[in-house]
C-alpha cells in the first residue's frame, strides 16, 4: 500500500478581531482613506454621504469624494457600531467610539441629523508635543512654559480652558512631561487620547453600557477606583459631568498636582464651568458651597485659543486665588496673550507677556529647592535682590 502524503506543514494564517476590523473599517470608509493616511490631517468630517471636510493645519477644507449613498454610508457607521460594541438603531441614534487605530469618532443619525448620517473622526496622532514643540510653534513663549513647569513640579492644580480644537489635549501632554519619573501617575478619559511619557503610569478609560443597557463604567465610577489605587498625581482628560466634584474633593484632600481640561473661554468662565459641574453630581451640592470649593482647589488656569489663521496658542496663564467679598472668584493674569498684528501671509503676530505680577506660590521655589530651574522666571520666583526680569 502507497504511503499516504505528509500533512501540509505550511502555519495556518490567522487574523485577530483588531486586524479583522482594521481591514473591515478601512474597506468601509475607502472613499476617505487618502485622508486618514495623510498624517497633515488632523480631523475628517463626514457630513452624509456627498459632503466631506477634513483639516489641516487648523483649517477646514472640502473634499472631492464622496460615498455611493446613504446606504453606504450607514454601513460604514454600522461596521463601527461594531468594531466598539456600541449599538445604533432607532432607539441609539449616535455614538461615541474609536478606529483600530485609536482615532476618535463620533457617529449621529437621522433623523436627529438633517444632512443623514455624520461621522466625525479625530485622527489619532503619537504625541510629539512637549514644551518645547510648543514655543517653536509660538503657543507659548519660554517665560510662561518654565513658569508652567515649575508649578507642576509644585504640585499646583492645573486647568486647561478651550473650546473645541483649541489643542487642550496636547496642551496636556506637554504639560505632563514636567512631571517626575518617580511619580505614580493615573490617567482617566473618556477615551484614551493622552500618551505620558512617565514609566509608572496608569491608564484607565471609560466603558459604554453593552447592549441591555448593563455594564457601563463612567468616569465618576473611574475616579472613585484611581483614589485608592495611591496615586501621586490624577489626570482627567477632561471634565464634562459630575465627575468634576470627586476631582475637585480629591484636591483638597491631599491629591495635589492634578491636572484636567474643560470647555471655557476665559480663565474665570472655567472656575465657573467646574462649578456648575461640581453641581449635576447626585450630591446636591449649594451653589455657594461648589464655588468656595473650587477657588480652593484651583490654582492655576491655562487658557487657549484658536486664531483666524489656524493658530493654537495660549492666551492667558492666570492664577486663580479665592473668592472677594462679593463672593466672586479672583485671578491675577501672570501672562497674556499681546498681538501685534496680522502679517502679509495672514499669521497673527505676537506672544506671550508677562504682566508684572508675582504669584502667591513664589517663595515655595526657594522652600522646595528648586531656584536652579528658575532662569527665565526670575522675577517671579526670586527675592528682590536676585531677581531680572522676566523675559517675554
Amino acid at each position: 500500500m502507497a504511503a499516504s502524503a505528509p500533512a501540509s506543514k505550511e502555519p495556518a494564517v490567522s487574523l485577530n478581531p483588531r486586524d479583522i476590523y482594521a481591514q473591515t473599517t478601512r474597506y468601509f470608509l475607502t472613499p476617505v482613506i487618502p485622508l486618514l493616511d495623510d498624517p497633515t490631517v488632523s480631523e475628517v468630517l463626514i457630513n452624509g454621504p456627498k459632503n466631506i471636510y477634513y483639516e489641516r493645519a487648523g483649517r477646514l477644507h472640502t473634499y472631492d469624494a464622496k460615498f455611493a449613498d446613504e446606504n453606504a454610508l450607514m454601513a460604514a457607521a454600522r461596521n463601527l457600531a461594531e468594531y466598539v460594541n456600541r449599538t445604533l438603531d432607532a432607539d441609539h441614534h449616535s455614538m461615541d467610539g474609536r478606529l483600530p487605530d485609536g482615532s476618535r469618532v463620533h457617529v449621529i443619525l437621522p433623523p436627529s441629523s438633517r444632512q443623514g448620517v455624520c461621522i466625525s473622526i479625530r485622527k489619532f496622532q503619537k504625541s510629539v508635543y512637549n514644551i518645547k514643540t510648543l514655543i517653536e510653534r509660538g503657543s507659548l513663549s519660554p517665560a510662561a512654559a518654565e513658569f508652567l513647569q515649575i508649578a507642576v513640579l509644585l504640585h499646583k492644580n492645573m486647568v486647561v480652558a478651550g473650546g473645541t480644537g483649541t489643542g487642550k489635549t496636547s496642551m496636556l501632554n506637554a504639560l505632563s512631561t514636567a512631571i517626575p519619573d518617580n511619580e505614580r501617575v493615573i490617567v482617566i478619559e473618556d477615551s484614551s487620547e493622552l500618551q505620558l511619557h512617565q514609566p509608572h503610569t496608569l491608564y484607565l478609560e471609560a466603558q459604554p453600557a453593552r447592549p441591555g443597557g448593563r455594564g457601563a463604567v463612567s468616569i465618576r465610577d473611574l475616579f472613585v477606583d484611581s483614589l485608592r489605587m495611591r496615586p501621586d498625581r490624577i489626570l482627567v482628560g477632561e471634565v464634562r459631568r459630575g465627575e468634576a466634584l470627586d476631582l475637585i474633593q480629591s484636591m483638597l484632600s491631599g491629591h495635589t498636582g492634578s491636572l484636567t481640561t474643560v470647555h471655557a473661554s476665559t480663565p474665570r468662565d472655567a472656575a465657573v464651568r467646574l462649578e456648575t459641574l461640581c453641581q449635576m453630581s447626585d450630591v446636591g451640592l449649594p451653589q455657594h458651597v461648589a464655588r468656595m470649593q473650587v477657588a480652593s482647589a484651583i490654582q492655576v488656569i491655562v487658557q487657549l485659543a484658536r486664531f483666524p489663521d489656524g493658530g493654537r496658542r495660549v492666551v492667558r496663564v492666570a492664577e486663580q486665588t479665592g473668592l472677594n467679598a462679593a463672593g466672586e472668584y479672583t485671578l491675577t493674569d501672570l501672562f497674556a496673550f499681546k498681538s501685534e498684528g496680522t502679517g502679509t501671509d495672514g499669521v497673527v503676530r505676537g506672544g506671550l507677556a508677562y504682566t508684572g505680577a508675582r504669584p502667591t506660590f513664589a517663595s515655595e521655589v526657594t522652600e522646595m529647592g528648586l531656584t536652579s530651574r528658575v532662569s527665565e522666571t526670575a522675577a517671579m520666583f526670586l527675592p528682590a535682590s536676585d531677581a531680572r526680569p522676566v523675559a517675554h
